[in-house]
């Protein structure tokens, strides 16, 4: 600090007449104060000494008032830019309070309290429109809605997004996941006017009853991805199954002692052990479920060998291509329908405990849900919920760090924020998009001073 550059500006707000800061009725000025504050440069200590006129009112708002700067709040000790400083590292940074003060005074020599860090918070959301934020999303609604719930600690946060139009819709954090505090959330929604035609869910218990209760005409859409995932593991415990019979079996028996070169070589020429191959069998398990699109050579050569040493891992692989296959978003419900219908008939797979099991979850309610994304248009088919969990993901991150955090009065300003910032960076994005449209092809910058 001593043997930084210290600049002081003067900044003056004081003339003769003043209006008054609620009705506009002008004041006239009784006397002047000056005051230091503190204003943001990098490796510089700068203070404003901002001087401002007390006024006597004239109106029955108030008997005196004093004359206010853009950029300033009153009676602060710091510049509006030092608290957007402050949001921009906590929100685009990711930054914790600890580093976030370290930060601050290592670049601009700011020593922050972290009350005041909770007061910018506070300033920010002061000027959050949140229902000009509800409004945006009604207009800009796409018709699908995904919902899933999110834990911190002992709260959850309820989070509704449209992926679509790719940005989160609503949220609210309550004490417990019950049906309680969902049907509370989802009357919220119906209430400020969204009438979804899709909503997509995971296979929780919470959304059937609630859904048919407040939209009545919405198809419900299960999270494909969350089927398929329950689905391979029955997989994986049929195949792990499989894999200990197959170690279990007697082979040929080794010597004892360190074996010579000739029996290496003999060894070598034999192949693998049966407890060298199941060992071999589970380590590359995921290319059982792998979608044949993302297979390499080297997987393909690998899935090979394991049909060589279990045969009977070749069903398993029949069955998990069937599967994906009853799933694929190019097709007719009529498609879907006569291909489940074949597929839970399949003798060879009902004989395997496991496939068995696997097939018991697509029973005729539940499919239906599961093909609900068949009956919209093309563009529009959306099958997993996806988006709204990447959104979880990604607010649980930027909320974790922040481990101080555990009021819910600052969580909740914080998520207000965090969506506030999303909806203005896509705005600017549709602008800049808009601009760029709008701009004639064959003019180029370096063309126009020409």
């Amino acid at each position: 600090m001593d043997s930084a550059r210290v600049r002081v500006l003067q900044k003056r707000c004081a003339p003769q007449t003043f209006p008054c800061p609620q009705c506009g009725t002008p004041g006239r000025r009784k006397d002047t104060h000056t005051r230091r504050i503190r204003d943001i440069a990098y490796g510089q200590v700068v203070f404003i000494d901002l001087t401002v006129g007390e006024y006597r009112a004239t109106c029955a708002c108030c008997k005196t008032f004093r004359s206010q700067v853009e950029g300033i709040e009153p009676r602060a000790e710091y510049t509006n830019r030092v608290r957007d400083a402050v949001i921009d590292r906590l929100l685009d940074d990711s930054m914790n309070l600890e580093r976030l003060q370290q930060a601050m005074q290592r670049d601009f020599l700011l020593d922050l309290s972290d009350g005041f860090l909770y007061d910018c918070l506070d300033w920010k959301v002061r000027q959050t429109n949140m229902p000009g934020y509800r409004q945006w999303t009604l207009d800009n609604f796409s018709g699908t809605l995904c919902v899933d719930e999110l834990h911190l600690g002992h709260r959850t946060l309820l989070l509704a997004t449209d992926p679509l139009g790719d940005f989160p819709v609503a949220f609210a954090l309550v004490s417990a996941n019950d049906q309680d505090h969902m049907e509370r959330f989802l009357n919220n929604l119906s209430n400020h006017g969204f009438s979804p035609k899709v909503v997509v869910t995971d296979g929780s218990n919470l959304y059937p009853t609630l859904l048919e209760k407040i939209w009545p005409d919405a198809r419900h859409q299960l999270c494909v991805f969350h089927v398929i995932k329950d689905i391979n593991d029955c997989v994986f415990d049929a195949l792990r199954r499989l894999r200990r019979k197959l170690a279990v079996k007697r082979g040929r028996k080794r010597r004892r002692g360190r074996p010579s070169k000739a029996q290496q070589r003999a060894r070598k020429r034999q192949g693998k052990t049966k407890k060298e191959q199941s060992s071999f069998v589970w380590t590359h398990r995921h290319l059982i479920v792998t979608r044949p699109e993302n297979l390499d050579g080297q997987q393909r050569r690998w899935l090979s060998q394991i049909f060589r040493y279990l045969s009977e891992s070749r069903t398993l692989r029949e069955f998990v291509l069937k599967i994906y296959r009853l799933f694929d978003p190019d097709q007719s419900p009529h498609q879907a329908a006569c291909r489940r219908a074949a597929l839970v008939k399949d003798a060879q797979h009902l004989a395997d405990a496991d496939l068995a099991r696997a097939l018991a979850m697509l029973s005729p309610e539940k499919f239906d849900k599961m093909m609900a994304f068949l009956h919209s248009p093309s563009s529009e088919r959306v099958r997993t919920n996806n988006h709204v969990e990447r959104t979880n993901r990604r607010l649980r991150y930027m909320e974790k760090v922040r481990y101080k955090w555990r009021r819910r009065r600052t969580i909740v300003r914080f998520i207000v924020l965090s969506l506030d910032r999303w909806r203005k960076q896509r705005i600017a994005k549709e602008q800049h998009a808009a601009a760029v449209n709008q701009k004639p092809k064959d003019q180029r910058p370096y063309e126009q001073a020409a």
